[in-house]
């Protein structure tokens, strides 16, 4: 009796190293990974009434709020620019970042059930999220520049700098630095559930440390280095710089961030990893 060698298309192995993010594997579930893609822009406002315009209502209804309650009732400075649009270029900016955070800490939680039924690169769901927030963030920058070219046509002075060069760079600083910090805070929620909480509870109070509300020429000096500690400060400032022309472009401040963002994103990759091997097991 003969036997036969049988062959498989795919193999499916345990990771040799935390390190190993088979990136050739994610490549070929790219399909997959814009139906994710998909899946998160489109549920996020399925069944509402107003439908993908809520993308443009929250911001403006943020920063409207901002606006009365600090540029109307506090009086705080805005380095001489619209309160309208420098609330709006900060709310921009720390909703991509916050988006990418919060929605990329519960993906093991929120996805245990598909986890649990069939095999794909794990990656590939918070790569999901980050670009599908992209596109949102896509939605908000096109508002602002809207409003922007409004204000710079009505006879503001509006003085534009170089530092609009390093948009792209800012972008991928904050996509993944709420990719790393997300999938480091998803790894740890498998086992403490409330991290979730206090997750959506610390970016909404860390915002008050950023530029969103305050420039960091107002900041009072025994405040400044509370607000320096934070990475998103250079990263929005330097955004707000580049439009503006006002506030400050701190290449320290942006190296910073940039370290930072490297490290949250190995520090995350690392902890994901790890946890996506015995995830099924704890939960």
């Amino acid at each position: 009796m003969s036997t036969q060698s049988t062959e498989y298309a795919n193999s499916i192995l345990p990771k040799d190293s935390l390190f190993d993010l088979r990136l050739q594997e994610i490549w070929r579930y790219r399909d997959l990974l814009m139906l994710f893609v998909r899946r998160d822009f489109v549920a996020k406002y399925k069944q509402t009434v107003l439908g993908p315009l809520w993308f443009l209502i929250q911001p403006m209804f943020q920063t409207a709020v901002l606006a009365i309650v600090f540029g109307g009732m506090a009086k705080l400075s805005t380095d001489g620019v619209p309160p309208i649009l420098f609330y709006l270029a900060g709310v921009t900016a720390w909703n991509y970042f916050a988006n990418c955070l919060k929605t990329t800490s519960t993906t093991f939680t929120a996805n245990a059930t598909l986890f649990g039924k069939v095999y794909f690169p794990r990656a590939v769901t918070p790569l999901s999220i980050i670009i599908s927030n992209l596109i949102q963030f896509g939605i908000g920058l096109f508002l602002f520049l809207f409003i922007y070219a409004y204000y710079a046509l009505t006879g503001y002075d509006l003085k534009p700098t170089s530092a609009l060069l390093l948009l792209p760079l800012l972008i991928v600083l904050m996509g993944f630095m709420g990719l790393g910090l997300g999938m480091l805070v998803s790894a740890m929620t498998v086992k403490y559930r409330d991290l979730q909480y206090l997750v959506d509870f610390g970016v909404q109070l860390l915002m008050y440390a950023t530029p969103v509300i305050l420039p960091l020429s107002a900041v009072p000096d025994k405040y400044k280095p509370i607000m320096l500690a934070n990475p998103m400060s250079g990263i929005i400032e330097t955004f707000k710089y580049g439009f503006f022309g006002t506030g400050t472009l701190s290449w320290e401040l942006l190296a910073y961030s940039t370290l930072f963002t490297l490290l949250a994103f190995l520090i995350g990759l690392v902890v994901f990893n790890k946890t996506e091997k015995n995830f099924m097991d704890t939960v």
